[in-house]
């Protein structure tokens, strides 16, 4: 297991104590006020549990070595960890719209409203800096389980909000169907956030290209340092959890020995993997009869 992959375990198993203790006092805030969009909040939070405990498992897959069966590896494993989390999610808003709707046909009176916001209020604080941290480290590790993660968080603390208003202008005005308004408003939000986590990670499953802008330097760096090179042609690229597969047919004169074309796509290498770290590349050498005259013209 290599030194990347154990600290986004590390992050991952604190994910999963801070769930339960968030959990705990969502429940007490539900416990004691009474509220139906409380439950809701806390019924969303034993979802986060849940997505923790599948990232958990799915990073320890994605650190496997590559083997017979999988020689390039585990890494898709952190994006089944992201759909699941994203279905979660989804399921989330499916039971806070559920509690809403009860909650608007058999209203029930509020509670201890104070103690139960104060509660409810510390449980976002917690989630909103663990979703921070989540998304910053998700980032540098090139995580997407942690990255899932804090978008789940991140939903969370929105939907803690959006119970909190609803709990206050209910104290406020005494208009008890603005609680389950909120509380389903919150959920069409999370429902929202659920889709696009799914979609962002079947696109990972389904070898969808790395963003425009990292193609662009791609194809800028080969061109720079493939001098000796006719062209770079049929580039293509992947991402597989923290890696990210290129491979390109690069052409060069037919008169260059193999050693002089091998020493160029070292140099080409070397440049690429020092600006884009888990980069896997694959060069196809051809001679120049067949150039295709498009893709990247070295100059």
């Amino acid at each position: 297991m290599t030194a990347t992959v154990k600290k986004a375990q590390n992050i991952a198993a604190g994910t999963i104590v801070l769930g339960v203790v968030v959990l705990a006092l969502k429940l007490a805030a539900w416990w004691v006020t009474g509220s139906a969009a409380l439950f809701s909040d806390a019924a969303e939070t034993v979802v986060n549990v849940a997505a923790s405990i599948v990232a958990y498992i799915a990073l320890g897959l994605a650190a496997k070595p590559a083997d017979a069966n999988h020689p390039y590896g585990h890494d898709k494993a952190e994006f089944f960890s992201a759909v699941i989390e994203g279905v979660l999610i989804v399921v989330a808003a499916m039971v806070i719209l559920q509690h809403a709707w009860h909650s608007y046909t058999a209203p029930e009176p509020i509670t201890a409203g104070g103690l139960g916001m104060a509660l409810n209020a510390a449980s976002s604080v917690l989630n909103g800096g663990w979703a921070w941290l989540l998304m910053h480290r998700g980032r540098v590790l090139r995580s997407p389980a942690l990255l899932a993660d804090a978008k789940h968080l991140i939903a969370d603390v929105v939907t803690s909000i959006g119970v909190l208003i609803g709990v206050s202008l209910v104290l406020v005005t005494g208009i008890v169907w603005l609680d389950p308004l909120i509380a389903a408003l919150t959920a069409v939000y999370i429902l929202v956030s659920g889709f696009f986590l799914i979609q962002e990670s079947v696109g990972g499953l389904m070898d969808a290209a790395p963003a425009a802008e990292i193609v662009a330097r791609i194809r800028a760096i080969v061109g720079l340092h493939a001098e000796g090179a006719i062209e770079a042609h049929d580039l293509r690229t992947r991402h597989a959890g923290r890696l990210t597969f290129l491979e390109f047919h690069l052409v060069v004169p037919a008169t260059m020995t193999v050693a002089a074309a091998h020493d160029i796509c070292d140099r080409i290498e070397a440049a690429l993997k020092a600006e884009m770290e888990g980069l896997m590349i694959t060069i196809h050498v051809e001679p120049e009869g067949k150039a295709k005259h498009q893709g990247v013209i070295v100059l």
